[in-house]
């Protein structure tokens, strides 16, 4: 029954924030109806009538649900903070906005100015700020009042079971009511009890308790190295009973990797990953790589056949320039760039090996005589990168990752953490193009690639992305 109710409620949140956006979208185009916006409001109204609009419309909605359903917005909030879910919900907005705006350039819609897009993105944030914070508002009442709680019973009486708890009552708000813990006696009973806290029954008494109790949740802090068999005793229990069981354990002594459950047919597994997670959010950024990479090959496609034209009149050779490199998971693949260097050039490279300015496996050097005259023009302002578009397209990169590394550095990593960049999938810019690009060390650009798997989100990259344009038109630290 309860979860019946609160998947009626979480459906009414969803048609809730739809018809939201839907309001936003409506308050935006007051401008453009009433302020001499690009058409009038009659245009409006038969443009609205198509059904080439409406099957549009009706996809940015789908996508606004989705970006809200990737970044968790309909999650449980018990165990977060108002804090959190605040700068989920401007990350969820800001994405959503930049998907309307991809759609007005790649569906070519010249009704949508920017002030449209400004009145949207502040509007549909307001609201959604504003709604969730009366609903947690709402929630925290109710809960105060001794209403809508969860009755939990802890298992284990150590260090870790002790802080959760300590946690729940500081944030009565949660909803949480702890009816007790569950134990055997061991060494470390004593310190237990001098919390104040009691047990409610030992492990052997568990299995009765359950079936006379109101318990709701589940938190096993065993350590399962050492308590292996009880805590899936335990689990078991529950599972028989239909109770939520939590597992707050550390099972493997690992410091990045994070974890989650899945289901292979019969059998469960556990997986553990760093940087990011197969979902809602990858399949965002990669709609993002494809929308974002097809409307810059078509609005640059004449500036590709002026550069491409400039380079065969300053340089004998082709105009691109192919080169195998690392890609996702050590994938090989042919990277693109515009020729900035003479024709071989990389059968130049055993006898300039010598004059190599950085440290590590890369090799950089400032006057590098294999530079073509056009080619500097090009590298500093990062223009023979603009070909790795079509690399984005294909799947082989994404707009923001680590950078993919040439064979003859890669066969110089020595450190297997330095591989972990590899993870994920290769990009354009990333934090190194925004941090000094070639002027800092090969150390310092693997901690900052590091730093981005562990901390990768569609917000960063969104972040990234606005950060290289002027990164680029400053040109520091180009090579």
């Amino acid at each position: 029954m309860i979860t019946f109710r609160r998947r009626i409620l979480l459906g009414a949140l969803k048609l809730f924030d739809v018809a939201l956006m839907m309001f936003s979208f409506a308050v935006a185009s007051l401008p453009v109806l009433y302020q001499g916006g690009s058409v009038s409001f009659a245009h409006f109204l038969s443009l609205r009538i198509k059904v080439g609009n409406f099957v549009l419309f009706a996809v940015l909605l789908l996508v606004w649900h989705v970006i809200f359903v990737s970044f968790g917005l309909y999650h449980s909030k018990r165990l977060s903070t108002q804090r959190a879910e605040v700068i989920d919900l401007l990350k969820a907005t800001s994405l959503g906005t930049l998907s309307i705006f991809t759609a007005t350039i790649l569906f070519r819609i010249r009704m949508v100015p920017p002030a449209f897009l400004t009145v949207f993105w502040t509007v549909s944030t307001i609201t959604a700020v504003t709604s969730r914070y009366v609903l947690r508002s709402l929630l925290h009442r109710i809960r105060i009042r001794g209403r809508n709680l969860r009755n939990v019973v802890i298992v284990g009486t150590n260090r870790r079971a002790i802080e959760f708890a300590r946690k729940v009552e500081a944030n009565p708000g949660l909803g949480y009511r702890i009816l007790g813990f569950v134990d055997q006696e061991w060494p470390g009973m004593e310190d237990f009890r001098k919390t104040g806290y009691s047990l409610a029954c030992d492990l052997e008494s568990f299995p009765i308790f359950l079936r006379h109790a109101v318990v709701d949740e589940v938190i096993i802090t065993l350590p399962i190295k050492s308590f292996y068999f009880e805590a899936d005793r335990m689990g078991a229990l529950c599972e028989e009973q239909g109770i939520i069981t939590r597992f707050l354990s550390s099972i493997f002594n690992l410091k990045l990797a994070r974890s989650r459950a899945e289901e292979f047919g019969d059998e469960s597994l556990i997986t553990l990953y760093s940087g990011a997670a197969e979902g809602w959010s990858l399949l965002i950024k990669r709609l993002l790589d494809i929308w974002i990479s097809l409307v810059l090959l078509i609005l640059l496609a004449p500036l590709f056949l002026v550069t491409a034209l400039i380079i065969q009149l300053t340089s004998p050779g082709p105009v691109f320039f192919a080169q195998e490199r690392f890609g996702l998971n050590k994938r090989r693949f042919r990277v693109y760039k515009f020729r900035t260097m003479v024709r071989d050039a990389e059968r130049m490279l055993p006898a300039l090996e010598h004059l190599n300015e950085v440290s590590g496996p890369v090799f950089k050097i400032k006057n590098d005589p294999r530079i073509t005259p056009i080619g500097g023009f090009l590298r500093k302002t990062s223009m023979d990168e603009l070909p790795q578009l079509f690399n984005v397209l294909r799947g082989d990169m994404s707009l923001v990752g680590p950078r993919p590394l040439p064979v003859r550095d890669y066969q110089g990593l020595d450190q297997d953490w330095q591989r972990r960049r590899f993870s994920i999938r290769p990009g354009i810019t990333c934090l190194w193009q925004i941090n000094g690009r070639s002027s800092i060390s090969f150390e310092r650009w693997m901690e900052l690639d590091m730093q981005y798997i562990d901390k990768w989100s569609l917000w960063l990259d969104l972040q990234i992305l606005i950060r290289t344009i002027p990164a680029v038109l400053k040109g520091t630290g180009a090579a």
